[in-house]
């Protein structure tokens, strides 16, 4: 199930992606385009009967995942963000994880696409691939497979901003797995503004599932995993610096909304859909 919001100019090579190297009918791909006023749905649909497209008036991608919940059927499900790119042969190895014993949600590992980022960007991001809780989480994938179980777990959590981070707190660590196999790749901000605001979005979801009583505790990156991360590789030091300075900036222009528990207003990140200058 892929959400789609205004997502024309991505949608397409995720789609291509999913069903080169797949034989005709072995994936049924629902997008649910909500809230579209560009040509989502159009780009979507010629990609022929493999695809069925739902439409929805209303811009929520929590309304979408509803409205496709209700309409799909069969496990194991995949909810897949419309900017990230899959292939046929991961949503085959997030299959076969999900038979094993005990396991209930799998995600791919990530391939981060850092073309035509700034230097603080990459910066950012060579520290936050490296912190414990992006390792190990589903979060920050794009991707989240899960057997019928798990489609009980997720569908009995609160509605929340950061939904991929309450699927990965909805399991334990024996229920999840990162499966190697499996790769996504993901387009991080380009630009420091767009970086910014990506955290800012990031530091409101958190505080809000951090309120909850309904829910686990999200992990925390404190200032002790980064100095423990600087002391196992100190050439890391400028970088870990940035990182922890990108943080407390984050929680400053986060705060206005977390006092007016303003959680829905989605910071969009539109540098990391758009193509590269010089890029084919």
């Amino acid at each position: 199930m892929v959400p789609a919001h205004n997502e024309a100019a991505v949608i397409g090579r995720l789609l291509r992606g999913l069903l080169d190297g797949a034989a005709p009918g072995e994936f049924s791909v629902l997008v649910v385009a909500n809230g579209c006023t560009d040509d989502t749905v159009a780009v979507s649909s010629a990609f022929g009967p493999d695809v069925t497209v739902l439409e929805s008036p209303v811009a929520s991608k929590a309304a979408a995942l509803k409205a496709g919940d209700a309409a799909a059927s069969g496990f194991p499900r995949l909810y897949v963000d419309a900017d990230v790119e899959l292939t046929a042969s991961g949503v085959r190895a997030l299959a076969a994880a999900l038979e094993r014993s005990g396991t209930h949600a799998a995600a791919p590992a990530r391939a981060l696409d850092m073309t035509g980022a700034s230097w603080p960007v990459r910066w950012y991001y060579d520290v936050w691939t490296m912190l414990p809780s992006v390792r190990e989480g589903l979060f920050g994938r794009g991707v989240v497979a899960v057997d019928a179980e798990g489609h009980r777990r997720l569908a009995a959590l609160p509605s929340v901003m950061a939904d991929d981070l309450a699927a990965s707190i909805a399991f334990t660590a024996a229920e999840r797995v990162i499966v190697p196999e499996a790769r996504v790749v993901i387009r991080p901000s380009r630009t420091f503004a767009d970086l910014l605001r990506r955290r800012v979005r990031a530091v409101t979801s958190v505080t809000e599932v951090e309120g909850r009583d309904d829910m686990p505790a999200p992990p925390r990156t404190g200032l002790s995993d980064l100095v423990r991360l600087t002391r196992s590789r100190p050439s890391l030091a400028p970088k870990t610096a940035l990182f922890a300075a990108v943080a407390v900036l984050a929680k400053l222009r986060a705060r206005r909304a977390v006092r007016r528990g303003d959680y829905s207003t989605w910071l969009r990140d539109e540098s990391s859909r758009t193509q590269p200058t010089g890029e084919a």
